[in-house]
């Protein structure tokens, strides 16, 4: 082809692939001198090595790894150095100061410090920065000597503590000067800053200026911090923006937290309204910085709040018709290496908001008689959250709402002692259950708990939070939610108020029952509505155990109140069972108002049990099961009540049954028959031991009977049933009592009708081939063979000589190892034909 010669100008024998075979072949051809290509030069490789081994010696197997950088050992030097040189200034100021004279010391502090001021700049210029670093902190410690000096030389006289703030003062002029001067140096200006620290807080203690002044002092320095932290912005001024924020959160916290002790321990208006204009201050330093710290743009705007985000919703809400831009709060911020500038954001809002709350109820404290400063304090937070609006930064908004939502629960949290006595309260009252009606509705309610000093505060707490969740709360996703939470607030404050206000017990009654009746009606979430209704109705009936009339009334209202509730599908999981409760405890207080004693109560408990079996059909799955096990929880107190009278146990037992069966009549509770048998069963046993009767099968034949016709009844529709499970629970009913009382029985009668009963049964067994009466009817007449034979075999082993039981107990172990070692010799065999085999 490359001579210009075409396949139809070549011999006819000449073969040519295709061309897609023949491209693969060069492939493969390709890919072989690639791999040979390879070998041989990994060949090469390893003489080369190896040559190279010879001609220079053996290496070392590996080589040792430097444990630590050269810039490392380098700075580590340098600051033992400066170290050490400071240790030597500061021994011979100390030590050597008192054998100079005055220009001796002049000269020698002047031209030291000068020198080691001076120093940095030949190293700057020939790049030794590092070096130049452990100088120049070496020249700022010989200046903290200097004016050490200075004080102990020539003004003794002066206070140490101003002498000191005036020093730091001076000291932190000249280093900032000093480092601006020097600029490439990073030691000084951060050390000129922690310096600045000291003059005020020092002046303060100086002029005595007592608690305000120096928490002031301190306030004063921590703003001067943030405000340095947050307008140095240059990358070179990283190490002072570092230093400003440290001295900024730290004075700044010792600052509000002596401001907040201030407050706390006020004794009077004069003194709180100083703390509070400290916490003012404080919240203005905090809130100031949380606006100005620098935050990345947020992923995106949506104009509802999500899941994580409850404080947006209450917060942003709080102006009806404005709706601030929105964030997705699982969005992560962009973080720099100190903290993350959004969560700083919202940290230092949140602690603005805080401080200002604490501030104003600080001075409520001591203003307002006690209880009403949380009032006060609930308002101011509600307004805070009404407040912040405007062109306010959405992540100081977020913090703010958080302070607000705090102090909020926060008050919740104190005035929960007032609903804990009012929902707890009446459970004192079944200790003294018709004692008479109490005075009003607080002695019901503090029968064994004692009534809150703050009440009425604490009332008026709960109906603020409850409009402040109402009527500020807009956002959609939130608003159902604040609606249920306002919901409850308002049941909790209804339900404290007769006992606040000492209301006629009678009154309580009616309120409370109201209440009940308005939670099972009122369209909240679910299922806040039925559970007040249970705590409030619950409460009702202990409440009605003061006197006998009103427990009769209070029990009927709520048994008719839930029966007509469970018409509601939604509501019939809970409310039918505790219908049927409140019907039992009806029962019970009928009863015991009639003077009828326990056991005939427990026949009109037993009412309950039959209305739960006719109701439970007409429910779905789930109050259907809740009904009957309500059903089955009245039965069981009906026995309870009935158990010291056996003639009337056994008739409990015997309705029982019948209920039982009558819901074993539905397809999907079928077992249930057996526990309808079990009970008739139970009662036919309790009847008879009513009579005195003592023989053993006038209980086991009345189970065994009905038993085998089960057991025959299900061979008959299955064939491939076992006779254990179709008889052998009947069988041994009847036969395993009967053989017992046999051994304990001197006469003759139950021996032989046992014996012969056994013998039937084992023919029958032998009939029909079923093991379980075989093997049962078999046992039991051996059994009752040997106890007929007892003591002619007792006799017969006492005639035995002594020595027979040892022999044929000997023979007996000859015999078993004869076989054991005959069967050991046959697997020998077998073995050693198989050998041979192979």
């Amino acid at each position: 082809m490359a001579c210009g010669v075409t396949r139809a100008t070549l011999p006819a024998m000449t073969y040519f692939p295709p061309p897609a075979e023949e491209l693969r072949f060069l492939d493969a051809e390709l890919r072989q001198l690639d791999a040979r290509r390879a070998q041989l030069l990994a060949r090469r490789a390893w003489l080369v090595t190896a040559l190279q081994s010879a001609a220079h010696g053996p290496e070392p197997a590996f080589a040792p790894r430097p444990e630590a950088s050269a810039p490392r050992v380098q700075n580590v030097l340098l600051l033992l150095g400066g170290v050490l040189l400071t240790i030597a200034a500061t021994a011979f100021t100390l030590v050597s100061w008192g054998h100079l004279g005055i220009a001796g010391r002049a000269a020698v502090l002047g031209t030291v410090t000068l020198a080691t001021l001076v120093a940095p700049l030949p190293l700057l210029h020939r790049g030794l920065r590092s070096t130049a670093e452990a100088v120049a902190g070496l020249g700022l410690a010989l200046t903290v000597l200097d004016a050490y000096a200075l004080h102990e030389a020539a003004l003794t006289s002066t206070d140490g503590t101003a002498y000191a703030a005036v020093a730091t003062t001076a000291l932190a002029a000249l280093w900032a000067a000093y480092g601006t001067t020097l600029g490439t140096l990073r030691l000084p200006r951060p050390a000129a800053l922690v310096a600045a620290q000291l003059p005020l807080p020092l002046g303060a203690i100086a002029a005595d200026a007592g608690a305000y002044g120096s928490t002031a002092a301190l306030l004063v320095t921590a703003a001067a911090d943030a405000a340095v932290a947050l307008l140095t912005t240059a990358p070179t001024l990283r190490s002072v923006r570092i230093a400003a924020t440290i001295g900024a959160y730290g004075l700044g916290g010792w600052g509000v937290l002596a401001a907040t002790w201030l407050s706390w321990t006020a004794p009077g208006p004069s003194a709180a309204a100083r703390a509070a204009a400290l916490l003012t201050f404080a919240s203005a330093i905090t809130l100031t910085a949380a606006w100005r710290i620098p935050t990345p743009p947020l992923a995106g705007p949506t104009d509802a709040p999500t899941e994580a985000d409850p404080v947006r919703a209450t917060a942003d809400s709080a102006i009806p018709g404005t709706t601030p831009p929105g964030f997705h709060a699982r969005t992560p911020a962009p973080a720099i290496p100190m903290f993350r500038p959004a969560s700083l954001v919202t940290a230092n809002a949140l602690l603005a908001g805080l401080l200002l709350l604490a501030a104003v109820g600080g001075v409520l404290r001591v203003t307002v008689p006690d209880g009403w400063a949380m009032v006060g304090e609930l308002l101011c937070a509600i307004g805070l959250l009404a407040g912040i609006r405007g062109r306010m930064p959405e992540r100081v908004r977020f913090g703010l709402g958080w302070a607000g939502v705090g102090v909020q629960a926060f008050a919740l949290l104190w005035a929960l002692p007032l609903a804990a006595v009012v929902v707890l309260g009446p459970f004192g009252l079944p200790a003294h259950p018709w004692s008479g009606a109490p005075v009003d509705a607080r002695a019901a309610v503090t029968a064994g708990t004692p009534w809150p000093p703050d009440a009425g505060p604490g009332l008026v707490v709960f109906m603020v939070a409850a409009a402040a969740l109402a009527l500020l709360v807009r956002e959609p996703v939130w608003r159902p939610r604040a609606l249920t939470g306002s919901a409850v607030l308002v049941w909790a404050a209804v339900l404290a108020v007769p006992a606040t206000l000492q209301l006629p017990y009678t009154v309580d009654l009616l309120v409370t029952g109201l209440l009940t009746a308005a939670a099972l009606l009122a369209p909240l979430r679910p299922p806040t509505g039925v559970l007040l209704a249970l705590v409030t109705s619950g409460d009702l009936a202990l409440l009605a155990l003061a006197d006998r009339t009103a427990t009769l009334t209070v029990l009927s209202a709520l048994t008719v109140l839930f029966a007509v509730a469970s018409a509601r599908p939604r509501l019939a999981p809970v409310t039918a069972p505790a219908a049927l409760v409140y019907a039992t405890a009806l029962a019970c207080a009928t009863g015991a108002a009639a003077g009828w004693q326990p056991q005939y109560t427990a026949l009109l408990v037993l009412a309950v049990p039959a209305a739960a079996t006719l109701l439970a059909p007409r429910f779905d799955r789930q109050a259907r099961l809740g009904t009957e096990v309500t059903g089955a929880a009245a039965g069981l107190v009906s026995l309870a009540l009935a158990v010291t009278d056996a003639p009337l146990l056994a008739v409990v037992l015997a309705l029982l049954g019948v209920i039982a069966a009558a819901t074993a009549v539905r397809p999907d509770r079928r077992p249930l028959g057996l526990v309808a048998a079990a009970l008739f069963v139970l009662a036919a046993w309790v009847r008879l031991a009513a009579w005195d009767v003592g023989t053993p099968e006038a209980y086991t034949l009345p189970v065994t009977v009905p038993a085998l016709l089960v057991g025959a009844w299900r061979r008959h529709r299955d064939p491939s049933a076992r006779s254990w499970t179709a008889y052998g629970p009947g069988l041994a009913a009847t036969l395993v009592p009967s053989l017992v009382a046999v051994w304990h029985d001197e006469g003759r009668p139950r021996p032989l009708l046992l014996g012969g009963a056994a013998l039937a049964v084992t023919l029958l067994g032998a009939r029909h081939r079923l093991r379980a009466p075989l093997v049962l009817g078999g046992s039991v007449l051996v059994l009752d063979a040997l106890h007929e034979l007892a003591p002619y075999l007792v006799q017969v082993a006492d005639a035995l000589p002594r020595w027979v039981p040892p022999a044929l107990a000997g023979l007996l172990l000859l015999a078993v190892g004869a076989t054991y070692e005959q069967r050991i010799r046959d697997m020998r065999r077998v073995r050693e034909v198989l050998g041979r085999m192979n």
